[in-house]
C-alpha cells in the first residue's frame, strides 16, 4: 500500500442542459457523462490516473451500481476496501456557466465497522470527513506512524474538529469558511492553531490562499482558462488533492509551492471536459496545461 484514500463513494451523472422541465415537460439533454464521484474516491482516481494507485477504503453497495464501481477501479489498478451499505449512492449534476447544481442520493448507514486495514508501506492518506470513525481512527494511526495526513475540507461534518488534530495538509473550500462563518484569512489561523501543518482555502478562479510550513502566508493565483473552454468544474477540487497526493508521494522532497502549483494544473485541465472520468489528467496533460497557461495566471 503506497497510499489510502477513505471516502464517500457515488456514481455521478452529469448532464448539460439549458433547463430543467417542471411538471409533465420532457427536454433533451445536449450532453452527459457517468462516472465515479465523491471527494476522496475521485482524488483517489486522479493520483491512480496519474501513474501511482492508492488503496481505497470506500462505501459499496450489493447492487449493480457497486458493481460498476468496482469495474471502474479495477480498471485503474486501485484496491477497494468494501465497507458496506445497502444501496449504492447517486449524484446527478447539472454544470452551467461556470457552476454546479447537484442532487445527491445517499446511503452512508454502514452495515459493518471499518475494516483493519495493514498500513505497511503507506506513505500518505488522505480523507474527506466521510466515515468519520474511520476517518479519525486512521487519521490517529498514520500521525503516530508518521504516515502524511490530509484532508479535504469541503463541508462542516460532526467530526471536523476533532479531526483536524490529526492532519499535516489541510486544504479547504470556500464553504467551510462560510459554514464556520469565517474569512479566508481567519480559516488560515484557526487551522494553525489545530496543529494543521500546511493549510489553504480554495476560491475557485479566485486561486487559493495557504500557508507553508513556515507558517508564512501565500497566494497560488488560479490559470486563466478563458471562460468559454470552461466545461464542467465539479470534481476540480477532488482533482486537486488527488494531484498533490501525488506529486508528495512522487517527490516527497518538493516544496509544497510545487505541488500545489503541479495540482492547480491538473484542476485547470479538469474543468475543461465532462465528468470526473474525462477530466482525469495525466501527467503530459499537466505539462501542457502549465505550457499552455502557466504564465498568465488570472
Amino acid at each position: 500500500m503506497e497510499a489510502l484514500f477513505v471516502g464517500q463513494a457515488y456514481i455521478d451523472v452529469t448532464f448539460i442542459t439549458d433547463r430543467m422541465p417542471e411538471g409533465d415537460e420532457k427536454t433533451v439533454a445536449q450532453d452527459y457523462a457517468i462516472s465515479f464521484g465523491g471527494n476522496a474516491v475521485s482524488a483517489a482516481f486522479c493520483c491512480a490516473r496519474l501513474g501511482i494507485a492508492p488503496d481505497l477504503l470506500a462505501s459499496v453497495a450489493d447492487d449493480w451500481l457497486g458493481r460498476m464501481f468496482i469495474d471502474m477501479a479495477a480498471k485503474y489498478g486501485i484496491s477497494v476496501h468494501h465497507r458496506k451499505v445497502r444501496e449504492s449512492s447517486l449524484s446527478f449534476i447539472m454544470p452551467k456557466g461556470g457552476k454546479r447544481a447537484i442532487v445527491r442520493c445517499r446511503d452512508d448507514e454502514y452495515l459493518h465497522p471499518f475494516p483493519p486495514l495493514n498500513l505497511r508501506g503507506c506513505r500518505a492518506l488522505h480523507l474527506d470527513g466521510h466515515q468519520a470513525d474511520a476517518a479519525l481512527h486512521y487519521a490517529k494511526t498514520c500521525r503516530e506512524a508518521g504516515i502524511l495526513t490530509s484532508l479535504d475540507g469541503g463541508g462542516l461534518r460532526a467530526n471536523t474538529h476533532e479531526l483536524m488534530e490529526f492532519i499535516d495538509v489541510a486544504v479547504v473550500a470556500e464553504r467551510l469558511c462560510e459554514q464556520m462563518s469565517l474569512s479566508p484569512g481567519n480559516m488560515l489561523a484557526y487551522l494553525k492553531g489545530r496543529g494543521v501543518r500546511v493549510g489553504g482555502v480554495t476560491m475557485g478562479e479566485r486561486g487559493m490562499l495557504w500557508f507553508d510550513e513556515t507558517g508564512a502566508e501565500r497566494f497560488l493565483p488560479a490559470l486563466a482558462v478563458p471562460p468559454e473552454a470552461v466545461v464542467d468544474t465539479n470534481g476540480a477540487g477532488d482533482i486537486f488533492h488527488g494531484a498533490y497526493v501525488y506529486a508528495y508521494l512522487a517527490d516527497p522532497s518538493g516544496s509544497w509551492t510545487e505541488h500545489f502549483t503541479f495540482a492547480r494544473a491538473a484542476s485547470a485541465h479538469a474543468i475543461q471536459r465532462l465528468g470526473n472520468e474525462a477530466s482525469l489528467p495525466t501527467v503530459a496533460d499537466i505539462r501542457r496545461v502549465i505550457e499552455a497557461y502557466g504564465e498568465r495566471a488570472a
